[in-house]
C-alpha cells in the first residue's frame, strides 16, 4: 500500500482529520513519519489501527477500554477470553444504557400525553419538568 494523507486516511477510515490528530496526541494511534515537506505519511498499520479505534467507538467503548484492548493486542500475549471479558463488560454497559434509554422515553411519552397544545401559557410539561415529576 501506498502512503497516505491525512486526508485520504480520513477518508478510508470514515474518521475525522481532527480526530485522528487527537488519536495521535493521546496515543491511540503512533505519530506517523513525516515527508521532507513535514506532511504526515500513514501506513497500512495506522489505517489497520485506526479503523479498529473507530469500530470500537462505533461500539461504544470508551477511550481507556479501547486503550487496554490494544495493549492486549500489540504486546501480541492477548487471549480470546481477556477480549471477550471486555466485550461482555461493554455489553452489559450498552444494555444499561438501552434501560436508561426506555426509562426516558416512557418518562417523555407520559409527559406529552398530558399536554393538550393549547395556546395558553401553562404546560404540563413544563410543569413537570420544574417539579421533577414524570
Amino acid at each position: 500500500m501506498a502512503e497516505l494523507t491525512i486526508g485520504r486516511l480520513a477518508a478510508r477510515t470514515g474518521v475525522n482529520i481532527e480526530t485522528i490528530r487527537y488519536y495521535e496526541r493521546i496515543g491511540m494511534i503512533p505519530p506517523p513519519p513525516r515527508s521532507t515537506g513535514g506532511q504526515r505519511r500513514y501506513q497500512e498499520s495506522h489505517l489497520r489501527r485506526l479503523s479498529f479505534v473507530r469500530r470500537c467507538r462505533e461500539l461504544g467503548f470508551p477511550l481507556d477500554e479501547i486503550r487496554a484492548l490494544l495493549a492486549l493486542v500489540d504486546g501480541g500475549r492477548y487471549s480470546c477470553a481477556e477480549v471477550r471479558d471486555m466485550t461482555v463488560r461493554q455489553l452489559d454497559a450498552v444494555r444499561r444504557r438501552i434501560a436508561d434509554l426506555l426509562v426516558m422515553e416512557r418518562t417523555l411519552d407520559t409527559m406529552a400525553a398530558a399536554c393538550a397544545g393549547g395556546s395558553v401559557p401553562d404546560c404540563p410539561i413544563v410543569d413537570a419538568l420544574f417539579a421533577g415529576r414524570q
